[in-house]
C-alpha cells in the first residue's frame, strides 16, 4: 500500500482550507447598533455586511430616555448609538462615550459645517459624535380631513390648532396622536406662551404643562413610532411628530394609494430644531467595527439613500448633490434661511430640572 504522502501537499491543503474558510472567518466580525425605529434605509446595513464582511446586529428604541437609560447603567452591549442633541449633551458630560478617532472617519470630509457648528452646541470640537440626521418637530395631518373639518381654504400653520383647545378638539373624532416626549412637546408649549424653551424654571414649566394638560383630552395616545402607520393609513388625522417621520408616513400612504394625503407644517412662531448623531460608547467590545460602520454611513452616496428614503435632512453636505430633488428642495425637510432663523434647539438640562420635567409630563399624561 502506497503510503501517505505529507510535507508540501499537506502544506497546499491546509492553505486552500484556510483561505475557503476564510469568509466564514470574517463574517465572524460582528457590530451592535442601536438606533432609532424606522431610522434606516433598507438595504443598507445588508450592504455594509456584502462589502465589509461584518455583520451588523441592529435593535431599535423609539425614546431618548431608554438610550440614557441603557448607556448610564454601563455595559449597554452597544458599538454604535444614536442619542439626539441634548441627551448626547449630558452624555458626554457623564464619559459614557469614546472620543473619535477622526483619522479612522475619513469620510467626516463630507461633513456639511453649518450641521457640524451647531452640533457643536452639544459637543464643544465635534469629538465625541457625527451628525446622522437632524429635522424639526412640527404637525401632521390628513390634507382631506383638516379641509372638510376647518374649510377648503383653511391653513394648518400655526401652534395655535394645537394648544387653543377649542381648535384641537375638532379633530378629537378622527383621532390625534402626540409623541412621548416632553422634550418635544413642552418646549413648543414654553415657545407658544412666549418663554423661553430652554427656561429652567419650574413656574414656566408648570405653565407649560398646564397648557398641554388643557389639550390632553382630545390626544388619543401619546407614542413617539406608532404614529407613523397610524397616519399613513388614515387611522388617525392629526399628530405633533416629527418631520421626517411624517414625510415617511405621506411616502407611505402614496405607495399603498389608499386615497390618504398627508401634510406637514413648521409653525410660523417656531419649532424645534433636532439632531440625531452616531456616537461610540466608551465600553463597545467592537470599536473598529463601530469606525467602519459610521465611515460607510457617511459616504455621501449611502447618506443620499437614507435620506430619499426616510425623508430627513442629514449632516452630509457631499451627499446633497446626489438626494432627490423633491426632497432637497422640500423646505419641511430642508428649510429655507427665513424658516431656519425660527427654529430652536433644545440644551440639556440639570438632573434636578429633568425630574421636574419628567414628573411634569407624567402628570400631562395621566391626567392626575
Amino acid at each position: 500500500m502506497r503510503a501517505p504522502i505529507r510535507g508540501p501537499l499537506c502544506l497546499i491543503g491546509a492553505i486552500t482550507l484556510a483561505l475557503s474558510l476564510s469568509p466564514a472567518w470574517a463574517q465572524e466580525r460582528t457590530v451592535n447598533f442601536y438606533n432609532w425605529s424606522n431610522y434606516m434605509a433598507p438595504g443598507v446595513l445588508e450592504d455594509f455586511t456584502k462589502e465589509t464582511g461584518i455583520k451588523v446586529v441592529y435593535d431599535t428604541f423609539d425614546a431618548n430616555e431608554t438610550l440614557e437609560t441603557r448607556l448610564l447603567a454601563g455595559k449597554s452591549g452597544y458599538d454604535v448609538v444614536v442619542p439626539t442633541g441634548y441627551f448626547l449633551q449630558r452624555q458626554i458630560t457623564a464619559k459614557v462615550f469614546l472620543k473619535l478617532d477622526k483619522s479612522k472617519l475619513p469620510n467626516l470630509a463630507n461633513a456639511w459645517p453649518v450641521v457640524t457648528s451647531q452640533l457643536a452646541t452639544y459637543d464643544p470640537g465635534n469629538n465625541y459624535a457625527a451628525n446622522y440626521m437632524w429635522g424639526t418637530t412640527g404637525i401632521g395631518y390628513n390634507v382631506k380631513t383638516a379641509a372638510r373639518i376647518l374649510g377648503p381654504d383653511a391653513k394648518i400653520d400655526s401652534w395655535d390648532i394645537v394648544f387653543k383647545p377649542e381648535n384641537l378638539a375638532k379633530f378629537k373624532d378622527c383621532g390625534i396622536h402626540m409623541l412621548d416626549s416632553a422634550d418635544d412637546i413642552l418646549p413648543a408649549a414654553l415657545s407658544y406662551l412666549g418663554i423661553d424653551p430652554n427656561s429652567t424654571k419650574q413656574a414656566d414649566l408648570e405653565k407649560a404643562a398646564d397648557l398641554v394638560s388643557q389639550i390632553r383630552p382630545n390626544v388619543r395616545k401619546f407614542h413617539s413610532s406608532e404614529y407613523l402607520g397610524a397616519v399613513a393609513s388614515g387611522e388617525i388625522c392629526f399628530v405633533v411628530g416629527w418631520s421626517g417621520d411624517i414625510m415617511q408616513a405621506r411616502s407611505r400612504a402614496a405607495e399603498a394609494k389608499n386615497g390618504v394625503e398627508i401634510g406637514y407644517t413648521i409653525p410660523k412662531e417656531g419649532a424645534q430644531m433636532f439632531f440625531d448623531n452616531l456616537a461610540i460608547p466608551a465600553d463597545a467590545k467592537n470599536v473598529a467595527e463601530a469606525y467602519e460602520l459610521i465611515n460607510y454611513l457617511y459616504r455621501p452616496d449611502v447618506a443620499a439613500k437614507n435620506s430619499n428614503f426616510l425623508s430627513y435632512a442629514n449632516g452630509n453636505l457631499a451627499s446633497q448633490k446626489l438626494i432627490d430633488p423633491k426632497i432637497l428642495n422640500d423646505r419641511n425637510i430642508y428649510p429655507d434661511e427665513a424658516t431656519q432663523k425660527k427654529l430652536f434647539v433644545i440644551q440639556a438640562r440639570e438632573p434636578a430640572t429633568q425630574r421636574v420635567i419628567n414628573r411634569l409630563w407624567t402628570r400631562v399624561k395621566t391626567g392626575r
